[in-house]
């Protein structure tokens, strides 16, 4: 199994994600929580410690973990600690510009799944 610990749900990836995380087994979704910019090192701390128990029980033989840096700095470790393998998911990303009429500049990005990397 793997733990998708992130705002991307894996009903929305490509068949090329879905086909890579299925090495692992079944996707499970786990929403990563919205991190407020005021929340201290101690909030942090105790969301790692929160959310490193809940992966836990699933088992997983990974997990996929993205979000607000400080809270995937601190899972990431203590899934590790835990013995849970922890992965990103790499893209290859497509910018197009458009100067719109009234002179303001529209960008749009295409997130090509790559590969999964290790932490």
């Amino acid at each position: 199994m793997i733990v998708n610990l992130s705002n991307h749900p894996s009903d929305v990836w490509d068949e090329s994600q879905k086909e890579a995380a299925h090495i692992y087994g079944e996707i499970k979704d786990i929403p990563f929580p919205m991190i407020s910019a005021q929340s201290t090192e101690t909030e942090i701390k105790r969301l790692a410690e929160d959310y490193a128990e809940e992966v836990k029980k699933y088992k997983p033989e990974a997990a996929m973990v993205q979000g607000e840096f400080t809270l995937t700095y601190s899972l990431v470790n203590k899934l590790k600690e835990l013995g849970i393998n922890c992965i990103s998911a790499c893209s290859e990303r497509m910018t197009t510009t458009e100067i719109l009429e009234d002179g303001s500049c529209k960008k749009s990005s295409v997130f090509k799944f790559v590969k999964f990397r290790k932490y």
